[in-house]
């Protein structure tokens, strides 16, 4: 992975959004991270509150924890964090390796454009957004706004996540915050059927996958 040419200082968020105000992004490396443990752990639970009467429930806070140590081994990994007087959002996720092997179980033929971008190392994968609950155009836009600086930072043509096929709020979400779906993965270690989702950038990318959301949600009832 080349990490990109060294930038300006950004400038607070508040200037980029007026959803959003007073609200600081910055990097988080892996020593810093370790600090940040419980705080991204209160941080998950309050982003995962459902209501009683949904199906779904989110991972425990143990399995959080368990999952961010796995993703900190990782080659890449990378995390923004948003703070005002707390910590209010973060997101965190590591480059897709141009072998080809995040893709490995996908249902079906994955589009060439998708191919070719990971093999020129242009793709980064997001494993997990949080955001504290917030007004919900607020908690859109700082979604938003920290996706846009990780993917960004990472020089990337394309974002894509995970999903769990049952995890409907998040898919949801994700779809609000402009992500596509474009169809099915299987991760057999862990038994799950999964939605990829992912999040074009900048306009040729963007005109190259045009399309692949509708068709894939033609095949997905709901």
């Amino acid at each position: 992975m080349t990490w990109p040419r060294r930038k300006q200082p950004r400038r607070p968020v508040a200037d980029e959004s007026s959803g959003v105000t007073a609200v600081r992004l910055r990097r988080v490396n892996r020593w810093l991270l370790e600090g940040l443990r419980q705080d991204l752990a209160d941080l998950y639970v309050a982003s995962c509150e459902t209501d009683p009467g949904e199906e779904y429930r989110s991972p425990s806070r143990e399995d959080f924890l368990n999952r961010l140590t796995d993703d900190v081994r990782r080659p890449g990994f990378a995390m923004v964090i948003a703070e005002t007087d707390g910590l209010v959002g973060c997101v965190f996720g590591l480059p897709v390796p141009g072998d080809g092997f995040w893709w490995l179980g996908f249902d079906g033929e994955l589009p060439c454009s998708i191919e070719q971008l990971t093999r020129s190392d242009r793709v980064f994968a997001i494993t997990n957004i949080l955001v504290r609950p917030y007004p919900q155009v607020q908690g859109q836009d700082l979604a938003r706004l920290l996706q846009e600086r990780l993917l960004t930072d990472h020089q990337a043509s394309l974002g894509t996540t995970l999903v769990e096929q049952a995890d409907l709020p998040a898919l949801q979400s994700f779809r609000s915050w402009g992500w596509q779906d474009i169809g099915e993965i299987w991760r057999p270690n862990g038994h799950t059927m999964f939605r990829v989702l992912v999040l074009p950038l900048g306009e040729r990318t963007v005109a190259t996958l045009e399309g692949l959301a509708r068709h894939a949600w033609t095949r997905w009832p709901g």
